[in-house]
This record gives structure tokens, sequence and C-alpha cells, in this order.
């Protein structure tokens, strides 16, 4: 994920970062101009349609159509990062119940190596949940000091939530703890399971196919249009126009596309190896 100064308007002008929708969609946008400048000379130099009416009048569909295309990327924009949004709260509860379940069971516990257990598989949670959004092997992690078998034919969170709950039923029926304590950090020990369940909930179910191909669509064929209707009002200028209203329609589809799955490698997914790390430092700091 990418860190940057918002108020920093001048870096955002004039510097092109490696995720830009302008780099991705250069080729396109090229081939988009000798397409439209080709219309534009054979309207006006070939066909010879300046004093066509009815080709003229295409311009009032151009704006019509428009504004219900516009009505569509914003509704396709916000959707997509409400997704974003969501997983970026799922792992912020994910690192304040590791915190809340740290701060109980330091007061709670005595045995060093009771301590030394949760201070080790709290954060492996994290890390093991990061990779699992990722779609990454978790066969090389190292899980020092714990008595971890990971079956890769199985659901890798699960399995370390499991010995979790199977510690703490341990520390309750050795009277490390008592059933008050059990409940008092219930929450805490049920949460990890729930926020793995929002995360893969938005990674498993993307937007809707018809409604994801039914934009491109649309967002292609009106620019592939926009010559027709504009190139008598506008003359060849009508070429960086039809240019520049299909980078702001296709970067807008692109930027949705990217951030409706935010857990990955991409250049604005959310960092949650970084947030695992972070785990991983409170946790050994309050244990």
């Amino acid at each position: 994920m990418i860190q940057y100064n918002p108020k920093d308007w001048l870096t955002f002008i004039f510097r092109f970062h490696e995720s830009d929708t302008f780099r991705q969609l250069m080729p396109m946008m090229a081939l988009i101009g000798a397409y439209a400048g080709g219309i534009a000379y054979l309207e006006i130099e070939y066909w010879k349609l300046a004093d066509s009416s009815h080709v003229k009048n295409l311009s009032l569909i151009h704006t019509t159509v428009g504004f219900v295309l516009s009505l569509l990327l914003a509704y396709r924009t916000n959707t997509a990062y409400d997704r974003w949004w969501e997983g970026r709260k799922a792992w912020g509860a994910l690192v304040n119940n590791s915190r809340n379940l740290s701060i109980k069971l330091s007061a709670y516990l005595t045995d060093e190596s009771d301590r030394d257990f949760f201070k080790k598989i709290i954060p492996t949670y994290a890390a093991v949940l990061s990779k699992h959004l990722m779609n990454e092997d978790v066969s090389k992690m190292l899980f020092d000091g714990l008595d971890l078998e990971i079956d890769h034919h199985e659901h890798h969170p699960n399995q370390i939530a499991q010995r979790i709950f199977q510690k703490a039923n341990e520390l309750y029926t050795s009277g490390k703890i008592t059933g008050d304590q059990l409940f008092i950090i219930h929450e805490e020990l049920k949460s990890f399971t729930d926020v793995c369940g929002v995360c893969e909930r938005i990674k498993n179910t993307p937007i809707p196919y018809s409604y994801s191909a039914f934009i491109k669509k649309f967002i292609f064929f009106y620019v592939m249009t926009l010559p027709f209707g504009f190139v008598f009002s506008l003359g060849y200028y009508v070429i960086p126009v039809v240019v520049f209203i299909f980078y702001v329609l296709a970067s807008l589809e692109l930027i949705a596309e990217e951030i409706e799955d935010p857990f990955g490698t991409d250049t604005n997914d959310l960092p949650t190896p970084k947030m695992a790390a972070n785990i991983k430092k409170h946790v050994e700091e309050l244990l």
C-alpha cells in the first residue's frame, strides 16, 4: 500500500506511479486517439457530412447516455470502496482483539510457558490469515516453540483458531483460569474466526460478472461513438477530447477492479503483512 501526503498536489499531478491508470491505459489511449482521428478525417474530408443534421444530433444522445453511465460508475466505485473499507475494518478489529486478549491473559496467567504460548500463537493467527487471503503457502512459516502441525489440505486459520480454543479450555480444566475469566475472553477468541469469515466473504464474492461486463461494454461503445457526434463541433480537437473521456471512464473502472479485492499484492491493497507484524510487536510487549 502506498504511503503518501494527501496535501501534496504537485506530486499527484506530475508524478506517474507504476500503478497509475495513465500508464496502464497508454496503449489503449493511443489506439482510441488514432480511431478518433480516422473518424474525423472520414467525416470532414472524405464523406463531407458537415451539413448532415442527423449526424450532428448524435451529441444529444451522448449527453443523455453519459449521465446514465456516470451514475453506474459512481455506484461501481462506491461499492468497490465499501469492500476495501470493510476489509480494513475487519483487520482493525483483529488488531484490537489481539491486544485485548493479550492484556487479559497477561493479568490471568502466571505460568511463563502459558504466556509464551499465547505470545507466539496470537501473532501466528494474523500471519497465517494474511497468507491465506493472498493464497500463499504457509509451509515455510516458522512456529518457534509451538507444537503446531499445519495440514495443508485443510483451512489454515481454522487450525490455528482451534488450537487457541483448545489451549484456553486446557487452562480452564486445569484450574489456571476460572469460568468467569474464560467467559470474559470468549468474545476475543470468537472474533478471530469472525474476522476470517468477513475477509473470506469479500475475497470470494466478486462483483457479479454480468454487471462488470456490462459496464465495460457500455464504456467501450460510448467512447467508440463519441467522434461521430462531436467531430463537427470540435473538428480535429475531438481526438484529445475523446482520449481524455476514455481515460476518465476507464480509470474509474480500473480503480474499482483493484480495490474491490483488498487482499493481495497490488499497490492499493491492504498492508496485511505489516498489520500482522504490528500485532506480533504489540502482543510481545503485553505478554
